[in-house]
């Protein structure tokens, strides 16, 4: 059983992580040696600096591990993790200095290309010209031919990519323009339709007003007519009453009337 399975299951399963981190990096920088091109060494680097990147985080997780269980653990135990601890941060220091070491050599290697001169290129190219059959000489050329065409066709390709993104671009821009036309165009149109509701509430409310007054006045005509009837009514009976009291005969007169 596993030392570590006895201690910890989670601690057990950080190493087995940490321990799968440092194989691939191993069949990594192997594979890194069968590598001439330098473009695909610098991806193969790329890939390794984050696989140590992941490395780096679980050695982290398994020292944090390691401290919540100090208290709990016996002192051959903590040893032992430590230990553990300090081979895994070695090991891994050692993939850093490797890693290093190639992208310092790609680095020189990419270096020296720009620097070699031109005269010496040709110069190059006439010794491996002179060591040459014919035939050989021939599909060389042909070789060239192939890879000159195939960097033709990737830069066509590019130009085509660039102008379909340039193309979109533009299409999405004038998307975007007739878009904010159609936004101002409606934001016009709300607030005239604003201005023409405020004017509109104005003159529902000057009109309110003139039917206030109008309605005022009805009522005060209304009033007079009542008051002119009511004063008409009154003095009709004033009138009657007199008149009865002039034609009536004045008493102890007339028939019926007592004895002197």
């Amino acid at each position: 059983m596993d030392p570590l399975s006895a201690i910890c299951e989670e601690l057990a399963e950080i190493d087995g992580q940490i321990a799968d981190v440092f194989r691939a990096l191993s069949n990594g920088f192997q594979k890194l040696e069968k590598i001439k091109d330098s473009n695909r060494q610098s991806r193969q680097l790329e890939d390794l600096t984050d696989r140590m990147r992941d490395c780096k985080r679980l050695i982290k997780e398994f020292d944090k591990e390691v401290k919540n269980m100090e208290r709990r653990i016996d002192p051959d135990s903590s040893r032992m993790l430590s230990e553990k601890k300090q081979s895994m941060i070695k090991e891994l220091n050692s993939y850093v200095a490797l890693k290093k070491q190639y992208a310092t050599n790609l680095e020189n290697k990419k270096a020296d290309l720009f620097d070699v001169p031109a005269n010496e290129y040709a110069e190059q190219n006439v010794l491996l010209a002179s060591g040459m059959t014919n035939q050989q000489l021939i599909d060389n050329g042909h070789q060239m031919m192939d890879e000159t065409d195939q960097a033709i066709d990737r830069a066509q390709k590019v130009v085509h990519e660039t102008i379909n993104v340039g193309t979109e671009t533009a299409a999405t821009l004038k998307a975007q323009t007739e878009q904010m036309s159609r936004i101002i165009n409606e934001l016009d149109s709300i607030h005239f339709s604003i201005k023409k509701a405020t004017k509109l509430v104005k003159e529902i409310g000057r009109q309110v007003a003139t039917d206030r007054c109008i309605m005022g006045l009805l009522f005060l005509v209304v009033i007079g007519v009542i008051a002119t009837i009511i004063v008409k009514t009154i003095s009709g009976a004033d009138v009657c009453t007199v008149r009865m009291s002039l034609l009536s005969p004045p008493y102890g007169t007339g028939e019926g009337a007592p004895p002197p």
